[in-house]
C-alpha cells in the first residue's frame, strides 16, 4: 500500500464551482481556469440572487499594473487606461529606497498622498515663491495642486506611498522633470537664464529616463536642516489625518478629510473607513461624482445599484482599486476576520455622501411604507443620524 505523502494528508481545500445552492443554478467548470482568482472573488464567480444586468468592471489590482524599477525605487499606477471606468481619477502606488529621490517635477493634475509606509521627505514652492518642507509618516497625507513644482524623498527607512490624480487620464511617464527640460533647453539659453557661462552645464545628468525620475541619493540629515530662508514665507501642503477625531459607531469608524480642514487638497476630498468584521459600509451614494477606492487593509465585498435593474458585486483585498460611477448606491461589507480599511476618493473639494436610511427615516412615514410594504419594526428601526458604519 502506497504511504501518502504529508501534504497529501493535510485537508484539501475544496475547489470553487460557479454554483449557486440559493437557487439551485450554475454547474462545474472543468476548466481551464485561474482557481486562484476565483478563490479571490466569490462573488464574482458565483454572484449574489441580487446581482442582474451590465456594470462595467469596478475593480483592478495594483498587483496586475506594470511596475517600473528604478535605482531609487519603484512605481505602478492604475489610471484609465487599466480600469477604463476610472475617468475622474487615477493611482500611483510609489515606493523609495533609503534616500531615493523623486525627481524634482511637477504635473497639470493636483496630487493627493497618503503615507503608508516609512517616513519621507516633502518640498514645494507656490506660485507666490513660499516654499514648503516637511517630514511625513505613515497615514500623513500631503496635496500639490497642479501645476506646484515639488519632490519626495525616502528617510533612513525608505518610504511607500499613494497618489491619488484628480484625472484618470494622468500618466506618471508625461511629468515635467527638472532634468528632462535642463536636457532639452540650448545652453545658450540656460546661460542667460541663470546668468552664468555655458560651460557650467557641462555636467548635466545624461540617459535620465535611466539615472533620475526615481533615483539613488544620500538620506537627508534632520528637516532643521533642509529649511531655507524665505523673505516670501512659507505655505503648508500636508496634513495629520491620523490625528483627527474619527466618526465612532458600533461598527467602526471614518476619518473625513476634505477642505473644511485641509485647505491645501481643494480639488480631492477623502474618507479612511475602517470596517469591523461583520459589519458594513452602509448602503448609501454620493450626490456629487464618483469614488475611487484604494483597499488598505483586510477583504470586503462591494454591491453596486446602477438602476434600470442593474446590481453587480465585486471582491476587494488589500492593494486592490474600487470604483463607484456618480449616484450610483452601493454597499461595503467587511467578510474577513480581521478589520476593513479601506480609503474613499472624490474629485471635489467636499465630501458629500446620502444615507439611505436616513433618507427614509427623514421622509413622511406613509410614503416610504406606500413604496415598500415595510412592517411597523422596521419602520421603528429607522435612524434619523447617519452611521456611516452599520453592524
Amino acid at each position: 500500500m502506497r504511504i501518502l505523502a504529508t501534504t497529501e494528508l493535510v485537508k484539501r481545500k475544496p475547489i470553487p464551482e460557479p454554483i449557486r445552492e440559493a437557487d439551485r443554478s450554475g454547474g462545474t467548470n472543468p476548466g481551464p481556469r485561474n482557481i486562484t482568482l476565483d478563490e479571490q472573488n466569490p462573488d464574482i464567480l458565483v454572484p449574489p440572487v441580487t446581482d442582474r444586468g451590465t456594470i462595467p468592471n469596478l475593480k483592478f489590482p495594483f498587483a496586475l499594473a506594470h511596475m517600473r524599477l528604478q535605482s531609487g525605487g519603484w512605481t505602478r499606477q492604475v489610471t484609465v487606461r487599466e480600469l477604463p471606468v476610472s475617468k475622474s481619477m487615477a493611482g500611483v502606488n510609489m515606493r523609495l529606497n533609503p534616500g531615493g529621490i523623486r525627481e524634482l517635477h511637477w504635473h497639470k493634475e493636483a496630487e493627493w498622498a497618503i503615507m503608508l509606509d516609512g517616513f519621507a521627505r516633502i518640498s514645494a514652492v507656490d506660485q507666490e515663491g513660499r516654499n514648503f518642507v516637511d517630514d511625513v509618516g505613515v497615514g500623513d497625507l500631503w496635496n500639490f495642486p497642479s501645476g506646484i513644482p515639488h519632490s519626495i524623498q525616502g528617510l533612513k527607512e525608505g518610504c511607500e506611498f499613494l497618489l491619488v490624480f484628480d484625472d484618470g487620464g494622468f500618466s506618471e511617464d508625461s511629468t515635467f522633470l527638472i532634468s528632462d527640460w535642463f536636457a532639452h533647453t540650448p545652453k545658450p539659453v540656460l546661460a542667460k537664464n541663470f546668468g552664468v557661462s555655458e560651460n557650467d552645464f557641462d555636467d548635466l545628468p545624461e540617459d535620465i529616463d535611466r539615472t533620475r525620475y526615481i533615483f539613488s541619493g544620500k538620506v537627508p540629515g534632520p528637516l532643521s536642516s533642509d529649511r531655507v530662508s524665505n523673505p516670501l514665507g512659507q505655505v503648508s501642503f500636508s496634513h495629520r489625518l491620523m490625528k483627527q477625531q474619527p466618526i465612532k459607531t458600533s461598527g467602526g469608524t471614518v476619518r473625513i478629510v476634505d477642505t473644511t480642514n485641509f485647505p491645501a487638497a481643494t480639488t480631492i476630498s477623502a474618507g479612511l473607513v475602517e470596517v469591523e468584521p461583520g459589519a458594513m459600509r452602509e448602503l448609501h451614494w454620493h450626490p456629487n461624482t464618483d469614488e475611487w477606492q484604494y483597499y488598505l487593509e483586510g477583504s470586503g465585498r462591494m454591491g453596486v445599484f446602477a438602476s434600470e435593474g442593474n446590481a453587480r458585486t465585486f471582491d476587494y483585498q488589500a492593494g486592490d482599486v474600487g470604483y463607484v460611477p456618480f449616484a450610483m448606491g452601493h454597499y461595503v461589507e467587511n467578510t474577513g476576520k480581521t478589520p476593513l480599511r479601506f480609503l474613499e476618493m472624490f474629485k471635489s473639494p467636499r465630501f458629500q455622501d446620502v444615507s439611505l436610511n436616513q433618507w427614509m427615516a427623514l421622509t413622511p412615514p406613509e410614503l416610504v411604507q406606500a413604496h415598500l410594504n415595510l412592517n411597523k419594526a422596521m419602520m421603528a428601526a429607522l435612524r434619523k443620524q447617519k452611521w456611516p458604519i452599520v453592524k
